[in-house]
């Protein structure tokens, strides 16, 4: 099972989200991505339930703070990972959101908090066996420098590409490569 992560105020309906699904539809791969909470204690909980109650063989995408989420997880359950312009350090860059903050998904709101910010700290982890991830960054990602993923990851299958945005521009064409590296 393939379980797609979403970055912060996003959904499983995003635009990744449903191009990947449609994807790995067609290729006969389990797919699911969850709408999960912003509160990171809630989402963990979930992705960690649903990781626990799959009798197979799971593998993660995750985009920005759905990068981060799926390092701590990949390396709790030992799965692979493919990590989208992944937010590395969350508990730093999600600090100028706090207070009320959209999701960019249905027009609602929420108020992002100084205890998320906390409970995402405790998620930090060292990457124990870079070779099981795989990471996808832009170097023209406005919202975070795709250094940072670099240096965190520097022996994983790395692809660095000029331009591009956070949302990561023409991630298609990578579709074929994730299932390769997923097949190994």
């Amino acid at each position: 099972m393939i379980i797609y992560i979403h970055g912060f105020s996003g959904s499983g309906e995003g635009v990744k989200a449903r191009a990947f699904r449609e994807y790995f539809k067609n290729k006969g791969d389990s797919y699911i991505a969850p709408s999960l909470s912003y509160v990171p204690d809630l989402a963990i909980k979930t992705l960690e339930e649903l990781i626990e109650s799959y009798d197979g063989d799971v593998k993660l995408i995750g985009s920005s703070l759905g990068g981060f989420y799926s390092i701590y997880l990949a390396n709790k359950y030992n799965l692979k990972a493919v990590l989208i312009n992944p937010s590395i350090h969350p508990y730093i860059t999600l600090k100028q959101v706090l207070g009320s903050a959209p999701s960019f998904y249905d027009e609602s709101s929420f108020t992002w908090m100084e205890s998320h910010i906390e409970m995402l700290e405790k998620y930090e982890t060292k990457v124990q066996n870079q070779s099981d991830f795989m990471l996808l960054v832009q170097k023209g990602d406005e919202l975070l420098d795709y250094k940072e993923a670099v240096d965190k990851l520097p022996e994983a299958k790395v692809l660095v590409e000029d331009g591009g945005s956070h949302g990561f521009d023409g991630i298609e064409k990578h579709f074929e490569g994730v299932s390769v590296f997923f097949s190994f």
